[in-house]
């Protein structure tokens, strides 16, 4: 993730659940919140009630990855933080799936280059 910094502190966190607008997909949620920076943040929380640590380790490992492939397409500016619903079932986790659904959350967000 060249141009994407990682969101760390609890503060950053809750700044932009504060202040950012929320899109909401099946089960997934992004809450984006405009920086004025050159480069994106992103930050990913999924609740301990979602699965055992592996799981929730494996889920935010298939968040990045989605986003890396995504970057390209992202305006640059936005701190984003995904969120994953508690209902959401970490043990059937497909990458396919979770990009789609990045992918829409993105295009709901305005936050994708339009293509020509």
């Amino acid at each position: 993730m060249k141009n994407t910094e990682m969101l760390k502190k609890n503060y950053e966190f809750r700044l932009v659940l504060e202040k950012g607008k929320f899109y909401v997909e099946k089960e997934l949620q992004i809450v984006v919140l405009k920086n004025n920076k050159k480069n994106n943040f992103l930050g990913i929380a999924i609740g301990t009630k979602n699965g055992k640590a592996f799981q929730r380790n494996r889920a935010k490992r298939i968040i990045r990855e989605c986003y890396k492939n995504l970057e390209e397409q992202i305006i640059e500016g936005n701190t984003i933080v995904v969120l994953i619903k508690k209902d959401f079932n970490l043990k059937e986790l497909k990458y396919k799936e979770v990009f789609e659904l990045m992918k829409n959350c993105f295009k709901k967000a305005k936050i994708v280059k339009e293509e020509e």
